[in-house]
């Protein structure tokens, strides 16, 4: 069964959500959503994610699952606002966010009552774990490098890479971020393209319209491999080490890596309140 693929764009961090659905049963799965931030006032919208909402309700889809690629590091994560409208959703991840919790928690002083055992998901997904919407058969396939909790989704002949893949013009993501392997996205990359069809249809989680081209979502497993600047079919792991390697050296920080890692290994929970009321978060000097 193939899945309806509705994608959704948030311009302030060139990310795309997905709602996926089940035609049949209208069972659905919402991926990546972006709760919006404005960093200069540090002030919280849920423009983004209400727009999701009304899509869901508007076309009468059931939200079985909310799924993470992997705890990003440019925008914050509406995972826990959903959750909180959709109760009956499964909140999921990758196995993987364990390390990225014990990698930040010392960063971000969080001190061990913060759990690093991913318990603030309702699901830790496993390299091969399976799950379904409705009729269309869903395969969690792990594709660490970027991150060491980063996951892609084969739903259906529909597939979402998380940051590991752009659009082939945009080529791969960075790998410089604490556990992140060039070496590692390499494989990670090269088994999607061994394993799946060059007619699987591939939804990227980011484009930034290389060269001033409107900005697009898919593509599919066959032009990645011919046509990807960074990994098309040819290039070596050692090739693409060293360009990966070289490129991540010139490029800044993202604007929100602080304040989005420290919600996202929350499972886009907010931090708890102060004594006053208000939640912080917190900025640590020279850690980055």
């Amino acid at each position: 069964m193939t899945p309806t693929v509705h994608p959704f764009f948030h311009a302030d961090s060139n990310t795309w959500s997905y709602v996926v659905a089940d035609p049949a049963s209208g069972a659905a799965a919402v991926i990546d959503p972006v709760l919006d931030f404005d960093p200069k006032a540090a002030r919280t919208s849920t423009t983004s994610a209400q727009a999701l909402v009304d899509f869901v309700a508007e076309r009468g889809l059931d939200v079985r699952w909310i799924l993470e690629t992997h705890a990003h590091a440019d925008h914050l994560s509406a995972g826990a606002w959903l959750k909180a409208r959709w109760p009956h959703a499964t909140l999921a991840i990758g196995e993987g966010i364990r390390a990225v919790q014990k990698t930040f928690r010392p960063i971000f002083n969080l001190g061990e009552h913060f759990p690093v055992d991913g318990s603030q998901f309702d699901r830790l997904f496993a390299d091969g774990d399976r799950f379904a919407l409705g009729s269309v058969q869903a395969r969690v396939i792990a594709v660490p490098g970027h991150t060491s909790d980063s996951n892609a989704y084969l739903i259906g002949d529909a597939l979402f890479t998380g940051d590991s893949l752009f659009m082939p013009d945009g080529g791969t993501a960075r790998c410089d971020f604490p556990g992140g392997d060039a070496a590692t996205l390499f494989r990670s990359i090269r088994r999607l393209f061994a394993e799946l069809p060059d007619d699987t249809r591939v939804f990227v989680c980011h484009d930034y319209g290389p060269g001033g081209r409107d900005v697009a979502c898919e593509t599919t497993i066959g032009e990645q491999k011919r046509s990807n600047i960074h990994v098309r079919d040819g290039t070596s792991q050692a090739q693409f080490v060293e360009m990966r390697d070289a490129r991540d050296a010139t490029l800044p920080m993202p604007v929100l890596i602080l304040p989005a890692v420290q919600v996202n290994i929350r499972a886009g929970e907010l931090p708890p309140p102060d004594a006053n009321g208000v939640r912080y978060l917190k900025l640590p000097i020279d850690q980055l």
